[in-house]
């Protein structure tokens, strides 16, 4: 039997390809296209709910943060560009990324505080492949949201419930804090931060 091949993207025509007219949205996985999966109402919900608190907590702080519409993450060994569901910027060393100006992509750490996915039915993309990824890319902090448990038991437990997975960088390695109910989360990047997985997973219609 012939498998036929698929084609491989560079990034630059990934670029060149998309965004096009359709309004569908697009990332590229170690040199291929993926389509997104359009998000439901409950995963646009939490969005704005953590953005409407990053907003609050980076500004109160006086941190020089801001947070994008649409912005790539460019791993920079592979031909992958990722668009988080959140992303938080370091806006002062965005005059030292080479692919900012015109395509708005970032590939340093020093960019990149804290990056958030929340968790739609493309799941091992998130646990597995984003991780690794953002690992590489040394993000100090990788936050999946995982609030209709659609995860892998492997990393959301048996039986399965909602759960807020945190990956701190320690010594350029991942290491994971999880957090559910009324916990308080841990966040490295905002120590003073006030939030519990419960109130994250009702701002999308979900019980804790």
């Amino acid at each position: 039997m012939i498998q036929s091949l698929r084609k491989l993207f560079t990034f630059d025509e990934f670029i060149a390809k998309y965004p096009d007219n359709t309004g569908k949205h697009y990332e590229l996985h170690d040199g291929v296209i993926v389509e997104m999966p359009q998000p439901t109402g409950d995963h646009e919900q939490i969005i704005v709910f953590l953005v409407q608190k990053f907003i609050l907590e980076y500004n109160r702080i006086s941190l020089p943060y801001g947070i994008p519409k649409t912005v790539l993450v460019k791993p920079l060994e592979s031909e992958s560009a990722y668009s988080p569901d959140v992303l938080i910027l370091n806006l002062p060393n965005l005059v030292n990324e080479p692919l900012w100006k015109k395509e708005s992509t970032v590939s340093q750490a020093e960019s990149i505080p804290l990056v958030i996915e929340v968790v739609s039915s493309n799941w091992r993309d998130d646990y597995l492949k984003k991780a690794a990824d953002y690992e590489a890319v040394g993000i100090p902090e990788y936050w999946i949201v995982d609030y209709a448990a659609l995860g892998g038991r492997r990393f959301i437990g048996n039986p399965k419930q909602p759960t807020i997975s945190i990956y701190t960088l320690i010594d350029g390695e991942y290491q994971v804090s999880q957090f559910r109910g009324s916990t308080h989360i841990v966040s490295s990047t905002f120590p003073e931060l006030n939030l519990t997985a419960e109130q994250i997973f009702q701002a999308g219609g979900y019980p804790a």
